[in-house]
């Protein structure tokens, strides 16, 4: 019982402000489905459609990776993250989109913030980045440096993780946001262009080159994202019957990045030499 009491202290974590279920179906797409004798309500449905199809990508694409690792620590660490990143989008898909008003606001009188869904997308997208660290650490790296980055990525990881845990558990809104995770998996983008691109003005790399352009277009993703939500298209648009929202926009621009990572990184990712 003191458990789910401590668990349960997430919805005391009311929306802000404070939203009912109907205002909360009011501002965006909501559809009655009966399912096998199951009534419930389905929320945004072409959203739901775009971020679980970006979900598989992800994790079809880790397991491409993983497949074709050929003995490359690098191409398994890529593929980890990959996956961890699909499930990252799946559990996202679920509490932001496709279930929200099931999860968040069924059976109370104002919705709650966030979910366990949320807290665990942004635990896995976390670690994503981290283990996609130290896949960059195996390919462009060697050494001590190579090890310093390696364990700088398990301790970021595990900083994260506690930092939402506790978040999640007090609760504490900053600690389990979307923005927070952001500021842990920043440095890790830094660590790229710094790398990649010092290794691109000496060798010239078509992977350094590949390596540069994901970080670019994951910078571009993000800033599309905030650029997006500050318009308030989003509602403008519903008013007139079109809904394509801010999480819409981060989600097309992601799979982008995915086809984009298959095409390059897919045939050219492999563990950096010992010399270089």
């Amino acid at each position: 019982m003191f458990g789910v009491a401590v668990l349960s202290r997430l919805d005391t974590l009311l929306s802000n402000p404070p939203v009912t279920p109907q205002a909360f179906c009011d501002s965006q797409p909501c559809v009655n489905i009966s399912f096998f004798g199951t009534d419930f309500i389905l929320n945004q449905p072409t959203s739901s459609a775009i971020v679980y199809i970006l979900g598989l990508l992800w994790i079809a694409a880790g397991f491409y990776f993983m497949r074709t690792r050929a003995g490359q620590r690098s191409r398994v660490w890529w593929g980890v993250a990959l996956l961890l990143g699909g499930a990252a989008a799946i559990s996202a898909g679920t509490s932001y989109q496709a279930f929200g008003y099931e999860i968040k606001c069924a059976g109370r009188d104002v919705c709650v913030w966030t979910s366990w869904w949320e807290v665990a997308y942004l635990t896995l997208q976390a670690a994503s980045m981290d283990a996609m660290l130290i896949a960059l650490a195996y390919a462009c790296a060697a050494g001590k440096l190579r090890k310093a980055l390696i364990a700088y990525a398990a301790a970021n990881a595990a900083a994260h993780f506690t930092v939402t845990a506790i978040g999640a558990l007090v609760p504490v809104r900053f600690m389990i946001s979307f923005e927070l995770m952001v500021l842990f998996s920043a440095p890790n983008l830094l660590i790229l262009f710094a790398l990649c691109g010092s290794r691109f003005r000496r060798l010239k790399d078509a992977m350094d080159r590949s390596m540069l352009g994901a970080g670019i277009w994951l910078i571009i993703t993000t800033g599309a994202y905030f650029a997006y939500m500050t318009t308030g298209l989003t509602q403008e648009l519903w008013k007139r019957g079109i809904w394509f929202s801010d999480n819409d926009a981060l989600h097309v621009f992601m799979i982008i990045w995915i086809i984009y990572i298959l095409l390059t990184l897919g045939r050219q990712l492999k563990d950096a030499d010992a010399t270089q």
